[in-house]
């Protein structure tokens, strides 16, 4: 009996296929599985913003950092999977982590990021990863109706930054308990909405959830540039030099606030979970032989 033709899938590469590596990491947090993931790839020069968009949307993490040399600094930008943001914190932190347990850049040494936000300074202290970032002011606004609507809650206090809706409510409790309407929610005009209170817990001072349903986000484990905003805010209420803040989130996340004038300096711990090699898809064919 004639066997029959056997087929063997063969991955040929040309001389032009690129490889990248890249890392998911757990920020603001010291074990695996909780804070928030991201992934970061280290490029050997800049690619496409197309491209980029691509890689992070088949990350589908909240962020995906890329990160390529300069003489001065390391270029840095973010992508949610469907669009480019302004500043993330835990995707930072992930990316200064990187860096650092690579040895692409010595423990002493700080590391200075150039993004869509301006330089970005970021230090190891200890276990410890520091970013200082730029402060955001919070003034009063009220709200659509539509926000409250779909957070199902009543406010003590609404604000506004340049980016996102703030919205104080007046428990942890209630908190904890908010099952927003993300499809309502995604027609307010907004990167995202902040929602905190004062923590019930002795260790912590206050307490928040961030939903971007806009930005492919429906609720942010950690998110580092919230608390830009919440730092200052919270700052007026308890008038001393370090917040500690805890983002209630299934995975959560603990970040240290110090408002600085102009600057927040917002710090956290992060671990690696998983390092690999990302192939340049547009440069692999596929044959049959």
């Amino acid at each position: 009996m004639k066997k029959p033709r056997q087929f063997f899938l063969v991955r040929k590469m040309t001389k032009n296929t690129m490889s990248f590596r890249i890392f998911q990491v757990d920020a603001f947090t010291n074990q695996s599985f909780s804070g928030n993931p991201a992934a970061v790839c280290i490029m050997p020069e800049p690619q496409s913003e197309d491209w980029m968009q691509q890689v992070a949307a088949e990350m589908n993490l909240s962020e995906t950092a890329f990160l390529s040399a300069t003489p001065l600094a390391y270029h840095l930008q973010w992508f949610t999977p469907v669009a480019e943001v302004d500043l993330c914190g835990h995707a930072t932190l992930a990316s200064a982590h990187v860096l650092w347990e690579e040895k692409e850049v010595p423990l002493s040494s700080a590391i200075q990021f150039q993004t869509r936000s301006g330089i970005l300074t970021v230090l190891k202290k200890g276990r410890s990863i520091e970013m200082n970032f730029p402060a955001e002011d919070v003034w009063p606004a009220e709200a659509p109706s539509a926000l409250l609507e779909a957070l199902g809650t009543e406010a003590v206090f609404t604000g506004k930054t340049r980016s996102d809706y703030l919205i104080e409510i007046k428990s942890e409790a209630e908190l904890g308990m908010l099952r927003p309407d993300f499809q309502l929610l995604a027609t307010v005009s907004t990167r995202g909405v902040i929602v905190t209170s004062p923590s019930s817990r002795p260790d912590v001072d206050f307490v928040s959830r961030f939903f971007a349903p806009r930005y492919g986000i429906l609720e942010d484990p950690v998110t580092g540039s919230s608390h830009c905003a919440l730092g200052p805010y919270w700052q007026k209420r308890f008038p001393k030099d370090e917040l500690t803040a805890y983002q209630m989130s299934k995975r959560g996340g603990v970040l240290r606030i110090r408002p600085d004038q102009d600057r927040v300096l917002i710090g956290g711990e992060a671990v690696t979970v998983l390092k690999g090699m990302l192939l340049s898809l547009a440069a692999i064919l596929w044959g049959l032989i």
